[in-house]
């Protein structure tokens, strides 16, 4: 029998104390399973943002449609979303890793038929690449939903934010993988095949690992009270639930917004900032900036929140911060010159938009507890997909063709380049509306910790009041 890590005990009189609950040792494996399924599949989502320009010349194709490339993630995420935490809440962790594992697996081997000569499509291999992602789009609502799962089924109440942040953040770790080493890998479009064969090592080492090294959907004994509720309510139960919660509505619709801006942060920073002179290494480095500094926050308001409980201060206070840099870097980013004021405001942006990001997600499940915690954190990123999907498609709108500059570095076969002055304005706009709607309105309960406290109470005080039987 494995030995526990950490264990809650029953007082007794007279006799030695027994353990209630257990931590096992093999959670950090399945931890370190999730997050790198979760960094691969956010590097597949990524790779070919970074070098857009280089991806639209080799393909012949426009730059619309390599940004469709990442759209299909978000379009696809809706409505497999729900399918998603169905599969989490009611079929079980083990079934929804195994399977995002192997269909991120899948999908990172036919992005690369697109470079093989035998596969050759010719002017058509653009659509092995579009298959690809769909298939790694329909893998990345599994890999999103899991960590707030698994960090409720096999971790002690005093573990749950900080697991639950470094499985989360590991997907913001691959955006910052493919934002950094998607310009190195790619100086010239002739290396696009090595870039594709590199990106699907991960995934199928995370499929491997999955496949071989998970066998239990649940711990033989749940590691607090609240794991032993982690799928109370049935599926559409939790959904009419969460349909008539104010306070989860409205996380909802500010943090999935908030998503969605990050989604097309990442995803059109070069075009944003190569129009103004800027480099893809540049675009990169910033891109790596707004993670690193974002992974550092998380990592730090994870700590924090584990200790203090202070849920919704932190994220207001992180939303509101979050909102001012964006501002910073919309003002910045239309001008050249701006090097160090960019990455600044790339730094701050990312310390405190993603340092919410797991805080919230563990908010959602306090605020709707006993629903699920696949449907509770489903429902905000299904609805982060839409607002990002509407977000991609209403900025590309709003973009204006300008006369070919000497000075910008967009390398693309086009009249000229796209001017992103007023998208980036109505991001920060937004951005900003968002926080302060979120700051007014939102207040809720902590349901999950107040459930467990009252449970630790009942069960105190029954064990207290039983008779002890005599030596």
């Amino acid at each position: 029998m494995e030995q526990d890590e950490a264990s809650v005990l029953l007082p007794e009189r007279g006799l030695s104390r027994l353990p209630r609950f257990k931590a096992y040792r093999r959670r950090w494996f399945l931890l370190g399973v999730v997050c790198l399924l979760n960094c691969s599949n956010a590097m597949l989502w990524l790779t070919f943002a970074p070098v857009a320009d280089k991806i639209s010349a080799y393909f012949h194709i426009s730059l619309e449609m390599v940004n469709w490339l990442s759209i299909v993630y978000l379009l696809i995420s809706i409505p497999f979303g729900l399918v998603a935490t169905w599969v989490l809440d009611s079929v079980g962790l083990r079934c929804a890793v195994i399977l995002s594992a192997g269909l991120n697996m899948t999908g990172s081997i036919i992005r690369m038929f697109s470079v093989m000569k035998f596969m050759s499509l010719g002017s058509q291999n653009y659509w092995y690449l579009f298959a690809g992602q769909c298939l790694c789009a329909l893998a990345q609502p599994l890999v999103i939903f899991s960590p707030t799962k698994l960090a409720a089924l096999w971790f002690p109440d005093h573990q749950r934010a900080t697991a639950n942040m470094i499985s989360s953040m590991s997907n913001p770790l691959g955006i910052l993988i493919a934002n950094v080493l998607s310009p190195i890998l790619v100086p010239e479009g002739k290396h696009i095949p090595l870039m594709l064969g590199v990106y699907a090592i991960p995934a199928v080492t995370a499929c491997a690992l999955a496949a071989l090294g998970i066998h239990e959907k649940v711990p033989p004994t749940p590691p607090s009270a609240s794991a032993t509720n982690s799928t109370s309510q049935p599926f559409l139960t939790g959904i009419k639930m969460l349909l008539r919660n104010k306070p989860y509505i409205i996380l909802a619709v500010c943090f999935g917004g908030g998503i969605g801006m990050f989604t097309c942060f990442s995803a059109l920073l070069e075009q944003i900032l190569c129009e103004k002179g800027y480099s893809n290494v540049f675009a990169g480095l910033n891109g790596a900036l707004f993670t690193v500094f974002g992974l550092l926050g998380a990592f730090l308001l994870g700590l924090y929140v584990d200790r203090t409980r202070n849920f919704i201060e932190s994220t207001k206070i992180c939303f509101c911060l979050s909102a001012l840099a964006s501002i910073v870097f919309a003002v910045a980013s239309r001008f050249r010159g701006q090097a160090i004021a960019l990455a600044i405001a790339s730094s701050v942006f990312g310390f405190f938009g993603f340092a919410m990001y797991p805080i919230a997600m563990e908010l959602a499940v306090e605020c709707s507890y006993p629903v699920g915690e696949g449907t509770s954190t489903g429902l905000i990123f299904v609805a982060s997909q839409i607002e990002g999907v509407i977000l991609m498609i209403l900025l590309q709108a709003l973009t204006v063709r300008v006369s070919e500059d000497p000075s910008s570095t967009c390398a693309l076969d086009q009249d000229g380049a796209l001017d992103w002055t007023t998208p980036v304005l109505v991001l920060a706009g937004l951005c900003s509306a968002m926080a302060c709607f979120y700051v007014i309105f939102f207040h809720t309960d902590y349901k999950r910790l107040n459930a467990e406290t009252n449970s630790d109470l009942v069960r105190t005080e029954d064990t207290e009041s039983a008779d002890v039987p005599e030596a």
